[in-house]
């Protein structure tokens, strides 16, 4: 008989989405007439940008001609987009990266964990704490930890807190650590980071030879010209990191999945047997063998985010979004309970009231208000007491879920 991955025996529960949907599910059975609003999962609402579905439905017609058919891509992306994103996402903004350090993916919550098949099993890992669930999961599986402990830690992993008193931003680990997940906008709580911030952890990173994965899935919501949208615009990041990007949320291509990581070229790592290795090379070949390319038809999508028409269609999206999280915060703050995030981010990241418990207080707005929100538990243990809810949804949805709650 086949034995399976003992490692995924490790996991506590479901992944916490999955989870949020069979309870929501089981509700619904229960309450058909229930109206549901639902700003739990960050999935957005709004439609494709227009440039995008035109760009999408001129490559299909391509690809039903002989001269314009595509068949298997380059696994790095199309050039022709590397080069857009490279010019305009960090060029831009005075980063050196080159269209050659960019790999056109299906999702950055895939890159973050694939990222592991070029990482040796002996790294001390770092992780915030409350955090992307998909960051601890994929080293449980990868068998990159030991067991979890009565509040949900697993051994093996060094978690660093973030609260209210330290303003959601990391600090330092007064150890040594290899392996640091970062996520800035942050997601659960909507905190930032300052450029200062930022240097401090690659001024840490490059003194303790570790790396940095740094996730900025959510940098098109930053609102303050100050804040940095990438790792890269601090000094010696390229030394000692690694960035996570994607559509999803920005563009709205959540269904239509297109993201990129960048390697720098001349990012090193260590063999077992203290060789210096290069990781663009690991992660190219990860990539030729195991990843066949992102559609031709959505690399073309994703290259009209670039153009003058989809830069102003994905700027009035994300401002869409930060107009309902504006509007969340407000409603929250008016019905007196405590809110953080909202601000650079999609995402309010509150505090349960009467010492709720995050499931009580999701079980609670699910049966009195029909909202569904993201119990802050479900992101880590310095996660209980507080819950996040999401702007991503229509106008209507928002006024009408915050309306209810008030009225609790």
């Amino acid at each position: 008989m086949a034995q399976v991955n003992g490692n995924y025996l490790k996991l506590k529960a479901g992944y916490l989405f999955p989870e949020i949907g069979r309870r929501v599910k089981a509700f619904s059975e229960a309450n058909p007439e229930a109206p549901i609003i639902r700003l739990g999962i960050g999935d957005v609402t709004e439609p494709l940008p227009e440039a995008c579905r035109t760009a999408m439905k001129g490559a299909i017609d391509e690809m039903g001609t002989r001269e314009g058919f595509h068949g298997y891509g380059p696994e790095q992306g199309y050039l022709w987009l590397r080069e857009k994103i490279a010019a305009s996402d960090f060029q831009a903004r005075g980063c050196q990266v080159s269209a050659e350090e960019i790999f056109v993916s299906d999702g950055s919550k895939c890159d973050s964990s694939n990222i592991l098949d070029i990482l040796g099993e002996g790294n001390r890992i770092a992780v915030t704490d409350p955090v992307y669930p998909v960051y601890v999961d994929s080293n449980v599986m990868a068998g990159r930890t030991g067991d979890a402990d009565a509040v949900g830690r697993y051994g093996g992993l060094t978690y660093l807190p973030i609260t209210a008193a330290n303003g959601f931003t990391a600090e330092i680990p007064t150890g040594k650590v290899d392996l640091i997940y970062l996520c800035f906008p942050n997601n659960p709580t909507g905190a930032v980071a300052t450029k200062a911030q930022l240097q401090a952890w690659v001024d840490y990173a490059r003194a303790n030879d570790a790396l940095i994965l740094f996730d900025a899935a959510y940098e098109a919501f930053i609102q303050d010209p100050e804040l940095p949208h990438s790792i890269y615009e601090i000094e010696g990041a390229r030394e000692c990191a690694i960035e996570f990007r994607s559509f999803s949320k920005n563009a709205g291509f959540t269904g239509t999945r297109c993201a990129l990581t960048v390697v720098p070229r001349g990012l090193m790592g260590t063999a077992a047997n203290g060789e210096r290795v290069e990781l663009w090379a690991l992660w190219n070949r990860r990539q030729c063998t195991k990843f066949n390319g992102v559609s031709y038809i959505v690399q073309r999508g994703a290259e009209a985010v670039y153009s003058v028409e989809g830069q102003a269609q994905v700027q009035a999206l994300v401002a869409f979004y930060m107009q309902n999280a504006a509007i969340i915060r407000r409603e929250l703050t008016a019905a007196g309970i405590q809110v953080y995030g909202g601000e650079q981010a999609p995402y309010v990241w509150l505090k349960t009231p009467e010492n709720i418990d995050s499931w009580g207080f999701f079980d609670h707005l699910l049966g009195k208000a029909h909202v569904v929100g993201t119990p802050g538990s479900g992101f880590g243990a310095a996660g209980e007491g507080y819950f996040r809810l999401s702007a991503f949804n229509s106008r209507e949805n928002v006024e009408e879920a915050m309306g209810r709650i008030r009225a609790l």
